[in-house]
């Protein structure tokens, strides 16, 4: 293996170059989890490593509760699979809760009134409800808890990585939150062992080829939990060097060999960039921050034989949505109607008719 074959072998493993899953929660279960603090994008990140896929569906998927979108592993939003938020959880929640403790102090957040939030979110979503952010608030407030300065995200985070809350169904536009225990009565519990060698060897199975730093990166493990991981997973695991890093993988793993042109419009955060802490082998250094802001944005982007080509955005009117696109080298016209094609693919995720335009990098 060479650095130039690294991003074929993970659009094979992450589902993108090819898929043969048919549900949201067979492709969640493949990932482990996949980034989601942009709830639509999220969904294309979802339809994008499925068969046939569309919005419709991986909503439903959604609001039926067999995936669920929660805070774990690194403190942001990711989807994970009803069959996996109670391990992943119990291994992850407690190094954020830790994270998050001095910001708590600042916003006065203490252990009592946090307890107090928790038990006002049970009473108030058991028996099924499921309620918006904007509703907890508001009998947070009745009840003289100060819900400003950024209070509410972080009691509804420490709600989440309690295992009180978790995502519930929409209601019309808006997300809501349901209590977990109802949401998903059944608990697959694992020991700390387990749950560190399934977490390593889903990562490296589904998104190998990975160094030891790109999975520490992922999963926001302390630096012995990583250690740990990787002594339980390395026999289902081999590896390959290349220079001065050793990268991870499946051996059922196999690399893109074609020489067809291969094009993906991947949605914003998207894992095939994020989850690695080196993203050189698809992104230069020199189009590195506008794929990437200074603030750690990820914009949606063109892939094209493994490469981060450009950068694309979609803008809404009524039943139609304008993709416009922007590259970083002027593209060949066989790429350029594959984007095209891969734009219209979009448009039937999202049940939209699609118009093509001009992105400004």
């Amino acid at each position: 293996m060479t650095t130039i074959e690294i991003p074929g072998f993970r659009l094979y493993n992450q589902a993108i170059e090819s898929t043969s899953f048919t549900t949201p929660a067979e492709v969640v279960s493949r990932m482990c989890a996949i980034q989601a603090q942009d709830y639509s994008m999220a969904k294309w990140a979802i339809g994008k490593r499925m068969a046939g896929a569309t919005d419709v569906m991986v909503e439903a998927a959604a609001d039926r509760g067999e995936i669920l979108r929660t805070h774990l592993l690194r403190p942001t939003w990711h989807f994970v699979s009803s069959a996996d938020i109670y391990w992943l959880l119990t291994l992850t929640a407690p190094r954020i809760k830790a994270s998050m403790k001095a910001r708590n102090r600042e916003l006065e957040l203490t252990p009592g009134l946090l307890v107090a939030s928790f038990e006002l979110f049970e009473n108030s979503l058991s028996g099924g409800k499921h309620l918006t952010r904007e509703e907890l608030s508001v009998i947070l407030q009745a009840a003289n808890i100060n819900t400003g300065d950024n209070r509410l995200s972080h009691i509804l985070m420490e709600a989440e990585l309690e295992g009180i809350v978790c995502s519930g169904r929409k209601k019309g536009s808006k997300l809501t939150y349901a209590l977990l225990s109802e949401r998903i009565p059944y608990r697959i519990m694992l020991t700390q062992d387990v749950s560190l060698a399934k977490l390593a060897g889903s990562y490296f199975t589904s998104h190998g080829p990975a160094t030891v730093k790109d999975f520490a990166w992922w999963s926001g493990l302390a630096a012995a939990d990583v250690r740990k991981a990787m002594e339980l997973a390395k026999p289902g695991l081999i590896s390959e060097s290349i220079g001065d890093e050793q990268y991870w993988f499946s051996g059922q793993s196999a690399g893109i060999a074609s020489n067809a042109t291969s094009v993906h419009l991947l949605p914003a955060f998207d894992e095939f960039l994020i989850s690695y802490k080196d993203r050189s082998s698809s992104l230069s250094l020199t189009h590195n921050r506008k794929a990437v802001s200074d603030n750690g944005i990820f914009r949606p982007i063109i892939v094209i034989d493994g490469q981060v080509a450009g950068l694309w955005k979609r803008t809404t009117k009524n039943d139609r949505v304008t993709i416009g696109t922007g590259f970083f080298h002027t593209p060949t016209p066989k790429q350029i109607k594959l984007v095209e094609a891969e734009a219209q693919a979009y448009g039937f995720f999202i049940g939209k008719k699609i118009e093509m335009g001009s992105y400004e990098l």
